[in-house]
Formats: structure tokens, C-alpha cells, sequence
């Protein structure tokens, strides 16, 4: 259960994808119903093939343009789903780190956390992607992962 917030805390993952969009339509909307506030986490990390992500913190060198360039898509996804003010109290966070684990980690403190089925990565045939199956078996609240139609 959430102690910073006097409301539920709803934590939806962001990456762009379209599970993604519909994984924080679905959270509005249950914020909106249950009156609760949403955190909108978006993870960057280096991809494997340019080698493995430095932990904890990547090279300051390019840090800072990606972490506003990944901002400014975070707020543009929260502007599409949730107006322009936002309809519910949005709390956007870009944090450095890979999505399974930081989402892992802000499951601490949600009352619930959402995910879309599947991300950009991955073989299309799957019907979970890696992200949301380890969210599944390791968040510390209840999950509910969104499909696509």
C-alpha cells in the first residue's frame, strides 16, 4: 500500500508501443474511477548490442540529451491520453535503467502497476513480451497487463 500518497497509486509502464498507449488509456481510466494518481514511468537504457548498460548510471556525456529527449516523449504520450491538463493527477518519471527492473522497483510503492502485453522488442508471435512477464512474477502489488486487440 502506497504511504506517500493519500490517494491509490496506479504505475504504468511507457515505451511507445502501442500495448503501451492502451496499457495508460486503461490506467486513466481507472484513475479516474477510483480517483487515484498515476505515475508514468519511462525506462532507457543502451541497447545490448552496443554493449551492456552501465548500472546505475550512464555516461554523463550523453545522459542529459536523452534523458530530455525521452521527457519530452514521455509528456507527449501523457498529453495524447490524458489532456492537456491532464484529466487525473499525473506524476511523469524518466528513470536510467532497464523497464523490467525500474518497473519492478516502482511497484514498491503502487497499489497497482500496468503494462502493456508486449513492447517494441521480442518475437511477434508471443502473446507476453520479457518486460511484462517479469513485472508478473516479480512486482511487489497486483499487475494488469493490457492487450492489444
Amino acid at each position: 500500500m502506497t504511504t506517500e500518497h493519500s490517494t491509490e497509486l496506479v504505475v504504468v509502464g511507457v515505451d511507445g508501443s502501442p500495448a503501451s498507449a492502451m496499457a495508460m488509456a486503461w490506467a486513466a481510466r481507472y484513475a479516474r474511477a477510483m480517483g487515484a494518481t498515476v505515475r508514468a514511468v519511462l525506462a532507457w537504457h543502451y541497447p545490448a548490442a552496443a554493449g551492456p548498460a552501465p548500472i546505475g548510471v550512464a555516461p554523463a556525456i550523453v545522459a542529459g540529451d536523452i534523458e530530455q529527449a525521452r521527457r519530452e516523449d514521455l509528456e507527449k504520450a501523457i498529453a495524447a491520453t490524458f489532456g492537456d491538463p491532464p484529466s487525473v493527477q499525473v506524476e511523469p518519471k524518466v528513470v536510467y535503467g532497464h523497464p523490467s527492473q525500474v518497473l519492478i522497483d516502482e511497484s514498491r510503492d503502487a497499489d497497482l502497476l500496468v503494462v502493456g502485453s508486449r513492447g517494441h522488442g521480442g518475437f511477434t508471435g508471443m502473446l507476453l513480451g520479457s518486460v511484462s512477464t517479469h513485472c508478473v512474477t516479480h512486482a511487489a502489488c497486483p499487475v494488469t497487463v493490457v492487450r492489444t486487440s
